[in-house]
C-alpha cells in the first residue's frame, strides 16, 4: 500500500496531493522537523516542471548531490539538472551559504545530563500539547539532530519504535535520548510513559543503539526515568 502510495504521488501535481501530505502544509501543522530532505528542498524551490513535481525534482537534486556534496555544489552544477535554472539554483546556494555562515564556529550541544536536555526543549516544555522529541547522538554525546516525532497524550499509536528509531539508523547515530514535556506540570511519568520507555529500550538493543535517557519535562523542572525504569 505504502509503495503504491509513493508512486502515486510521483506521478502527480502537488496541488493534487492531499493538503496533508503536501511540504507546506505538513510544516505549518508539525514543523520543520517532521519534513524530509527532499520535502525541505520543496519549499524553497517552491515549483517543479511539466513531468515532475517540486519534490521529485528535490530528490533528483538529493540524489545526485547526496549527504554534504550538495554544501559544495555550484551554480552550474545544479543548473545542469533538468528542470532546475540559474535562478533556482541560485537559491538553494545562496540558503546554503547562509547557514553555514549561521552554524561558523558553533559547538554541537553536548547532551550528558537530564538538565542539558531540559535547556534544549525551553521551545518545548511550557507547550499545552505533550510533545516527544528524540535527540540523535553521536558518539561524544553531541547533538546531531533534534526531532519531534509526535505532538498528542504519549500512547503505542503515536510514539511507536518504528518512528523514533527511524532517523537514529538515518544520521547513523551511536545513541539517542528522548524526552517529552507534561503540560500539566506533574513530573512523575504515567505508566504510558514507563512502558514506552521499556520497548525503546528494548528495541534500540536490537538495533545496537542506546538510549541514554528517556527525560520527563515541564516548565520549570525535569525528571529522568532512568532513575525508575
Amino acid at each position: 500500500m505504502l509503495r503504491n502510495k509513493v508512486f502515486y504521488f510521483e506521478n502527480m501535481k502537488i496541488k493534487d496531493i492531499s493538503k496533508i501530505d503536501r511540504p507546506r502544509e505538513k510544516l505549518e501543522k508539525y514543523g520543520p522537523e517532521k519534513l524530509t530532505d527532499p520535502e525541505l528542498l520543496a519549499m524553497l524551490l517552491r515549483t517543479g516542471t511539466k513531468d515532475c513535481n517540486v519534490i521529485e525534482l528535490s530528490k533528483k537534486i538529493l540524489k545526485k548531490f547526496p549527504n554534504e556534496k550538495i554544501l559544495s555544489a555550484t551554480i552550474e552544477n545544479l543548473s545542469e539538472i533538468h528542470g532546475l535554472g540559474k535562478v533556482k539554483a541560485s537559491e538553494i546556494i545562496a540558503c546554503l551559504e547562509f547557514g553555514k555562515r549561521m552554524l561558523k564556529d558553533k559547538k554541537s550541544s553536548i547532551l550528558l545530563s537530564p538538565k542539558n536536555v531540559w535547556e534544549r526543549m525551553e521551545d518545548i516544555r511550557g507547550s499545552k500539547k505533550e510533545h516527544f522529541v528524540v535527540f540523535y547522538l553521536d558518539t561524544h554525546n553531541q547533538e546531531i539532530k533534534r526531532e519531534i516525532i509526535s505532538i498528542g497524550t504519549l500512547n503505542e499509536s503515536l510514539v511507536h519504535p518504528r518512528e523514533v528509531f527511524e532517523g537514529a539508523v538515518k544520521n547513523n547515530v551511536a545513541s539517542i535520548i528522548v524526552a517529552h514535556n507534561h503540560p500539566s506540570g506533574e513530573l512523575e511519568p504515567s505508566l504510558d510513559d514507563i512502558d514506552i520507555t521499556k520497548k525503546l529500550i528494548h528495541a534500540g538493543k536490537i538495533l545496537d543503539i542506546r538510549i541514554n535517557d528517556h527525560v520527563i519535562v515541564t516548565k520549570n523542572a525535569w525528571k529522568s526515568l532512568n532513575l525508575i525504569i
